[in-house]
């Protein structure tokens, strides 16, 4: 996937308790779940955590079948602005579980790391909002689970609230600067995001989604395309459970993911 989906105890060990409470009455704004991103940023001088407890997908190809188990996936937020932050990404640990037959292949470690930041371009209180959301991969991971070369891209992030509705509107149109599958030199790949979320009551949002892949690697183009859905819990105003599923809809794209995790503001 071009896009990881957004930890553990001992990271969340790590940040002082101590750090003040949010500076907003207004309720966490995280990036997950989901494919899409958001445009809030984490409040000026706090910190954020985004934190996938387990997250596991399943693909069968021509009697191949592929699985994945990604545990801790981290994204630690640290407020520059009212409307910019920067952003750590780190996976502790995973298993990517390759099965042909009687033949079984399969290799565990710690993913890629990614530095992100996010810059909201519109005002907090305009209707459509839009934000520039630029990231490097650092290449932690070893073979198979990365493909060892930086890498980097920008998402912009869109969305629209309907007046008097709980329906909102989201986009996250995304440009990637990948490696080439054969090692030597980088292509473009791009990704589309399209989200409906309902805020069915104060504390529960349900979001459906449709992405789609591009893969412009110079050996030929791959297209991957899912639909997902997901759902979030607002236990209070700084901390948030949510879970989510997404379905392949082609041959390139696994077949299924389920996901679940939190987010926590200080």
């Amino acid at each position: 996937m071009l896009r990881l989906m957004r930890g553990p105890t001992l990271i969340l060990a790590a940040i002082p308790f101590a750090m003040a409470t949010a500076a907003s009455g207004d309720p966490i704004c995280a990036d997950r779940p989901g494919k899409s991103s958001e445009t809030c940023t984490a409040p000026a001088g706090h910190w954020q955590v985004e934190a996938g407890l387990a997250d596991w997908s399943l693909q069968r190809s021509d009697g191949e079948r592929d699985t994945s188990l990604v545990i801790g996936e981290t994204t630690i937020k640290y407020g520059l602005s009212d409307r910019s932050d920067i952003e750590i990404d780190v996976t502790p640990w995973q298993r990517q579980t390759s099965r042909t037959g009687s033949s079984r292949d399969s290799a565990n470690g710690v993913g890629d790391v990614r530095i992100q930041y996010k810059r909201q371009l519109t005002a907090s209180d305009a209707a459509l909002q839009l934000s520039a959301y630029p990231y490097v991969k650092i290449p932690t991971a070893r073979r198979p689970l990365g493909n060892g070369k930086w890498e980097a891209g920008l998402l912009l992030p869109i969305g629209y609230s309907i007046p008097k509705s709980p329906i909102s509107i989201g986009l996250t149109p995304e440009f990637d600067w990948v490696a080439n599958g054969d090692g030597r030199g980088h292509h473009l790949a791009m990704t589309q995001v399209v989200n409906v979320g309902w805020q069915a009551s104060d504390a529960i949002n349900l979001s459906a989604e449709i992405w789609r892949a591009w893969d412009c690697d110079p050996a030929g183009t791959q297209r991957q395309l899912s639909a997902d859905g997901a759902a979030a819990y607002l236990v209070n105003q700084d901390v948030q459970l949510d879970a989510g599923i997404n379905v392949g809809l082609n041959r390139a794209t696994p077949d299924l993911e389920l996901y679940a995790g939190f987010s926590k503001r200080f």
